[in-house]
């Protein structure tokens, strides 16, 4: 199996990650690392486990077997504060949308003004910048998305991980939310996206994680992998083969 080229952003790595339910192993990893520059993005049919793996490396699900660890030692709370997790379905809270962004940052202790300042200059990143004062829940889905990302950079995470953010957005839309997450990774946030698009790979991905059945089947460069696979699991999902 090819490995992504280990970069500047430090590794994640799991070893021997399995999660299993009712004696089947819904999640079965040897071995991961994810420590090259770019997004990672996991690609693979409905139920390969790409959101189980995501969620594990997030912290979020305990594994029944193995760890994962960042720059060799087991994820612990110390790492989980230096991550941020974005889901299909944007969460807000009830309130505007620059209060959204207020409040993660009043967990980082920023001043007031320096608060205004960081928000101002989110919303404008996410051309939300006319949009401040507007409750969060009336925003459209693609614009709920965007909210949903900048309120996690703004917790300056070292990984933000994406779970199919554009999955129910419409071409625009998903556009103006690749070129966020190009910008994210070009300032050193290492990105680990779940997508079932291929084109998207293609645009976003430095490396690719492809899945079946709980297990990785392939990881390498994205152009590798996806012009010359070398797993039957892999070409037959790229033909359009694989479904399930």
């Amino acid at each position: 199996m090819r490995d992504a080229v280990t970069g500047a952003q430090g590794i994640l790595e799991v070893n021997n990650l399995r999660i299993e339910r009712d004696g089947k192993a819904l999640l079965d990893v040897p071995h991961l690392c994810l420590g090259g520059p770019g997004p990672t993005l996991i690609l693979g049919p409905n139920g390969a486990g790409k959101s189980l793996l995501l969620r594990c490396l997030h912290g979020l699900i305990h594994p029944d077997r193995g760890r994962v660890c960042q720059n060799g030692a087991a994820l612990n709370a110390g790492h989980k504060t230096r991550q941020a997790m974005v889901f299909q379905s944007p969460v807000l809270l009830r309130r505007s949308v620059a209060a959204n962004l207020d409040f993660v940052l009043k967990r980082r202790s920023l001043p007031h003004a320096e608060r205004k300042q960081r928000i101002e200059a989110l919303l404008d990143e996410g051309g939300l910048g006319g949009k401040a004062r507007q409750p969060a829940r009336s925003l459209s889905g693609g614009e709920a998305q965007r909210l949903a990302i900048l309120r996690a950079l703004a917790l300056g995470p070292e990984t933000l991980f994406l779970d199919e953010p554009t999955s129910a957005l419409d071409p625009s839309a998903t556009q103006m939310i690749e070129r966020m997450i190009l910008r994210a990774s070009e300032r050193g946030v290492r990105i680990v996206m779940v997508t079932h698009d291929i084109g998207q790979a293609r645009r976003l991905a430095s490396d690719i994680v492809m899945m079946q059945a709980g297990r990785v089947v392939e990881h390498g460069k994205a152009m590798q992998v996806l012009e010359a696979p070398e797993s039957n699991e892999s070409r037959r999902y790229l033909d359009g083969g694989l479904v399930t």
